[in-house]
C-alpha cells in the first residue's frame, strides 16, 4: 500500500511531462521563481524595517551581502559548479553587480532621506515600465497590449496600496524622486541587459559573484557614512539580518535570475510588483500595521497583472 501513492505520482509526472510542451514548462518554472522571489522580498520588508531601528540601512545591507555572497560561494563550490568568469565578461558582470545590487539598494534606502517609504516605493515599482520599453529596442520584445495594461494595473495596484499621497510630490522631494526613479530605471536596465547579454555562469555563481561585487559599495558607505555597533543588534535583530542575508539577497536573487532567463524581461519584471504587497500584508501581521481594504483592492490588481503577463 506504501507505493501506491508514489506510483500515483510517478504517473501524473509522467503525463505533465508529455501534455506540458518544453517552452510552457520553462515559462512556469520562471513564473513559479519571480513569484517565490517577490514573496521573499516582500516579507524582507518587516525584516529590514526592524533592523533599522537597531543598524544603519547601508551597513546592514553590506554585511548582509558579503554573507548572502559567502554562503552562495560555499554552495557552488560544493556542487561543483565552476566560479571562474571569462575575461570578457569581467565588464558585464561588474555593471549587472551596480545595477541590479548596489544601485537598487542603495539608491531606494537614500531615497527615503527625501521622501516617505510609500512615494519611494510608487516610484520604485515603475521598474516594470522601464523594463517593457527598454526591452523593445534591446531585445526586440514589442510589447503587448496585455503587458502594457498588465503594467499599467500593476502601477496602479501599488498607488493605491501606498495611498494618493503617494503622488503629492513637491521641489523639496526632487533628490529622492532622481534617486527612485533611477534605481527602477537602473534595474530594469540590468534586466535588459542580462537578457541580451548573458554571463556564462549557473544562477548560483552569478548571484554569488553579483551580490559580492554589489555589496562592496554598499559596505564601503557604510564605514565611511555610518557609526554601526553590531554588538548591540539584538537576537531579533540578527534573526532579521539572517533572513535578509540567505533568503532576500541569497536564495531570492538566485530564484531572480533563474527566472530572468526563462521568462521575457517585461514579464519578470511585472511579477515584482507583488512585492510591496507582500510587503505591506506581512508589516501588518507581524509588526501591527493596519490592514485595508485599499491594500485588498491592490493585491487584487497586482495579481490580475501577473496572470495576464503569464498568458500567451
Amino acid at each position: 500500500m506504501d507505493r501506491v501513492p508514489l506510483q500515483w505520482a510517478t504517473w501524473l509526472g509522467s503525463v505533465i511531462s508529455f501534455s506540458v510542451s518544453a517552452g510552457t514548462r520553462s515559462r512556469l518554472i520562471g513564473f513559479v521563481c519571480v513569484i517565490v522571489t517577490a514573496f521573499g522580498w516582500g516579507l524582507n520588508w518587516p525584516a529590514t524595517k526592524f533592523l533599522l531601528s537597531e543598524c544603519p540601512p547601508l551597513s546592514a545591507r553590506g554585511v548582509s551581502g558579503a554573507v548572502a555572497g559567502a554562503v552562495l560561494f560555499a554552495l557552488a563550490w560544493c556542487r561543483g559548479e565552476t566560479l571562474h568568469v571569462p575575461r570578457s565578461s569581467w565588464r558585464r558582470l561588474a555593471a549587472a553587480a551596480l545595477m541590479n545590487v548596489s544601485v537598487w539598494m542603495g539608491f531606494t534606502t537614500a531615497s527615503m532621506i527625501w521622501l516617505p517609504a510609500g512615494q519611494a516605493a510608487t516610484l520604485a515599482y515603475t521598474m516594470p515600465v522601464w523594463a517593457t520599453l527598454l526591452a523593445w529596442p534591446m531585445l526586440h520584445e514589442r510589447p503587448t497590449r496585455r503587458q502594457a495594461a498588465a503594467s499599467l494595473l500593476g502601477i496602479l495596484g501599488v498607488v493605491i496600496l501606498v495611498g494618493r499621497a503617494s503622488l503629492d510630490l513637491d521641489a523639496a522631494r526632487a533628490p529622492g524622486v532622481v534617486l527612485a526613479l533611477s534605481a527602477a530605471l537602473l534595474f530594469a536596465f540590468g534586466t535588459v541587459l542580462s537578457k541580451r547579454q548573458p554571463i556564462p555562469l549557473s544562477p548560483i555563481a552569478l548571484t554569488a559573484w553579483q551580490v559580492s561585487i554589489g555589496c562592496l559599495p554598499l559596505l564601503a558607505g557604510g564605514f565611511l557614512l555610518e557609526d554601526a555597533h553590531f554588538a548591540a543588534v539584538s537576537a531579533i535583530g540578527w534573526i532579521a539580518l539572517s533572513y535578509t542575508a540567505i533568503i532576500s539577497m541569497g536564495l531570492c536573487y538566485v530564484l531572480w535570475f533563474a527566472a530572468v532567463r526563462r521568462l521575457r524581461a517585461s514579464s519578470a519584471a511585472v511579477g515584482t510588483l507583488l512585492t510591496p504587497v507582500v510587503g505591506v500584508v506581512a508589516s501588518s501581521m507581524t509588526l501591527g500595521d493596519p490592514l485595508t481594504a485599499s491594500q485588498a483592492a491592490a493585491l487584487g490588481l497586482v495579481g490580475t497583472a501577473i496572470v495576464l503577463t503569464s498568458r500567451r
